[in-house]
């Protein structure tokens, strides 16, 4: 029988790379919000047009920054009247099939779009 050493943990892999020090905290990033929109990032209308899965205390929730959708598929002015998802891939789906619909003084995300980005 050989004299194998342990596995290392994540955690000593990554103070041996010189990525966290030792006896630090590690500093963690989480992924909490998604922005949805058939906008373009550049367009100066996104901002109007953008709809949010955010990750909120009882799962993952859709928002326009404003109200929540909630299970009815009406928006609520209330969190706690939001769907709630168990991931955010369901919401995120809901999302994309929403975004081109979106009214904002009475035109959709799609009319903003083509108003803005004409077909040649």
């Amino acid at each position: 029988m050989t004299d194998q050493k342990p596995a290392l943990t994540m955690r000593e892999i990554r103070e041996a790379l010189g990525h966290v020090k030792p006896g630090e905290p590690e500093v963690l990033v989480s992924i909490t919000r998604y922005a949805v929109s058939v906008l373009p990032p550049s367009d100066i209308n996104r901002k109007y047009f953008t709809l949010f899965v955010e990750l909120a205390r009882g799962g993952w929730i859709v928002t326009d920054g404003h109200a929540f959708y909630a299970e009815d598929g009406t928006w609520q002015p209330a969190q706690w009247l939001a769907r709630q998802f168990a991931d955010y891939d369901e919401a995120l789906t809901l999302a994309r099939e929403i975004a081109p619909e979106m009214t904002v003084n009475g035109h959709t995300a799609t009319e903003a779009y083509q108003r803005t980005h004409p077909t040649p």
